[in-house]
């Protein structure tokens, strides 16, 4: 996700978003971000709300462990090799018009995409690029 700073209430959405499609998970590896912290301690807290009013959802563990992260990280190096001769962007609608174009490529080549093996890569990438 990209968002114009990288802040609590950014990290908050990202992660509500990320919860909504897959669901809440038990253990959850950042790296040392402050942003990221307080937005996940936020959910915890909105988790704790709902265990009092009856819902039975468990905290989520948060994992600051560097080397486990790394793991994580190494998926942007495609995308990094792509923009750093870019030698940046002049504003975020261009930033996010190019990395939505670059991750949607990146995900049709490591076959991420839905129904993979009923549609070709390029009938999906004209779909979801229009």
């Amino acid at each position: 996700m990209l968002s114009t700073k990288r802040d609590e209430s950014a990290a908050k959405e990202f992660f509500t978003k990320s919860i909504g499609s897959s669901g809440i998970p038990e253990k959850i590896t950042i790296d040392k971000s402050g942003a990221n912290f307080a937005g996940i301690n936020t959910i915890n807290f909105q988790i704790t709300i709902l265990d009092l009013l009856g819902f039975s959802i468990m905290q989520i563990q948060i994992r600051q462990i560097k080397y486990l992260n790394n793991i994580i990280e190494q998926d942007h190096r495609g995308i990094e090799r792509i923009t750093n001769p870019m030698m940046g962007f002049k504003d975020f609608h261009s930033a996010e018009a190019t990395l939505v174009r670059i991750e949607l490529c990146r995900m049709l080549k490591k076959r991420q995409h839905i129904e993979a093996k009923n549609t070709p890569a390029f009938e999906q990438f004209y779909a979801l690029a229009a």
